[in-house]
């Protein structure tokens, strides 16, 4: 899998122990996909990674994986996910819908 964070695979590893949430997608002993999210307890849901190997992409696997997080966290007020431009259809096809009057801010600096 290919992203950013696999740069730092010491880093990644401590962060994937510590998400509140995390769901896998196997093949056989093969992991072909996996979403991982932050939450506060009761009110918001933060979905950082949704990865899907290319290979198994297009064939329901993104979709059930998010599926899996909204049903799971359908009490909270919100289920908040920050993607690339080119996944917004993805998740507009999930359920997930752009908002006028908000946006992402960032600071990405990963070396520090």
């Amino acid at each position: 899998m290919d992203w950013s964070s696999g740069e730092y695979p010491e880093k990644l590893v401590i962060a994937m122990k510590n998400f509140d949430t995390v769901y896998s997608a196997w093949d056989g002993e093969d992991l072909v996909g996996l979403i991982c999210v932050m939450d506060d307890g009761i009110m918001n849901a933060y979905i950082h990674y949704l990865l899907v190997k290319p290979d198994y992409q297009l064939k329901g696997i993104g979709k059930q994986l998010v599926k899996r997080v909204t049903d799971y966290y359908k009490d909270y007020l919100r289920i908040v996910v920050i993607c690339l431009t080119e996944n917004v259809k993805f998740y507009e096809y999930c359920g997930f819908g752009l908002e006028e009057d908000k946006r992402a801010l960032f600071i990405t600096d990963l070396e520090n």
